[in-house]
């Protein structure tokens, strides 16, 4: 049977090949986000409605969101792990008919006043703020103002907005006992960060160790230049300090690289006399030579299940906070012998 119009599913990519622009342009339109043009708009919607594509009606009235991302620290641009974010974000908005707008900012600027500037610009009634852990001031202002926040790859110790994360203490757990199970006792830990997320990842790897009598060390980063930089200068200096050391558990992918170089530099055969684990799953994991032993992080499905959330925290705006936490995926590497699974 031949696809007609009636028969066949049509997708956004379908709209942006019809309509000549991109897919993340017909996402947008069809969120309802402001900065496209009213005639790339009218087209888009003409075209959507041509192939019997599902717009939400009413969209224009729905509740609107703003993300507020954390900017990298060093480039200020978008990190490569919040892409995956964002197209979440994105693509669950959409098919919500949620109007979603976004910003980046450093995280030291996210101050009440400034917060305010930005949500009013967009009338957005909800706020994601994506990577960000609200201080005290933007907290309490949160809170008198009745916003409605879901904390992105966030936690809050003291439960008063939602949030959703990778389940990083139990993950950092799993990491850590991979390289026990492969017979390493003297394991270092490379991290920084002030966030919550991250100390989450610093007590399950402590957990972790604890629980087979080794020896865990943790290596704080300052983070002030390049993660990987910082960790090759950083390893190094730990080995020449005491050599006795057989595995690094690492905060994320970025650490990793940097660890490995310098393991290689030091004279370590990998995975023989030194085993790495990452976490994160990002492309320099697979990209190194050898591929990273890391933890898979599902980042667009915490796009989406933020929103959700969201949509949730519209309808019920006095229900008690909830953290909604994503398992972690072992993912094999050439850093790392273990077993069959």
């Amino acid at each position: 049977m031949n696809d007609t119009p009636s028969s066949k599913r049509f997708r956004q990519a379908d709209i942006a090949a019809r309509a000549g622009v991109s897919v993340s342009t017909v996402s947008r339109v069809l969120a309802n986000e402001p900065g496209i043009s009213d005639d790339v708009r009218r087209q888009i919607l003409k075209v959507a409605n041509e192939l019997g594509y599902p717009v939400k009606a009413g969209s224009k009235a729905a509740p609107g969101s703003l993300a507020l991302i954390a900017s990298h620290g060093v480039t200020g641009g978008l990190s490569v792990f919040y892409e995956g974010i964002v197209e979440g974000l994105r693509s669950e908005a959409a098919g919500e008919g949620m109007p979603f707008d976004i910003r980046l900012v450093r995280e030291a600027k996210a101050t009440p006043d400034a917060v305010r500037e930005h949500v009013g610009s967009v009338g957005a009634r909800g706020l994601f703020l994506v990577g960000i852990d609200p201080g005290e001031a933007l907290g309490n202002w949160l809170q008198e103002s009745r916003t409605p926040v879901v904390l992105v790859n966030g936690t809050d110790p003291l439960m008063r907005f939602d949030g959703v994360s990778p389940s990083n203490f139990f993950g950092a757990y799993a990491a850590t006992r991979r390289l026990i199970d492969a017979g390493h006792r003297r394991i270092l830990h490379l991290t920084g960060s002030h966030r919550q997320t991250i100390r989450e990842r610093i007590r399950g790897f402590e957990a972790a160790v604890a629980s087979v009598g080794g020896e865990a060390r943790v290596i704080h980063l300052p983070f002030e230049t390049n993660a990987s930089i910082e960790a090759h200068q950083a390893t190094l200096a730990a080995l020449t300090e005491d050599a006795g050391f057989t595995a690094a558990f690492c905060m994320n992918d970025f650490v990793a690289v940097g660890v490995l170089e310098a393991v290689a530099e030091a004279g370590r055969r990998v995975p023989d006399d030194f085993a790495i684990v990452g976490f994160d799953d990002l492309p320099c994991a697979e990209m190194a030579n050898p591929r990273i032993a890391t933890m898979l992080v599902d980042r667009v499905a915490l796009g989406r299940e933020a929103v959700a959330m969201m949509q949730h925290r519209f309808r019920n705006p006095d229900a008690p906070a909830r953290h909604v936490s994503h398992g972690v995926v072992p993912i094999a590497g050439g850093t790392l012998k273990e077993g069959p699974r």
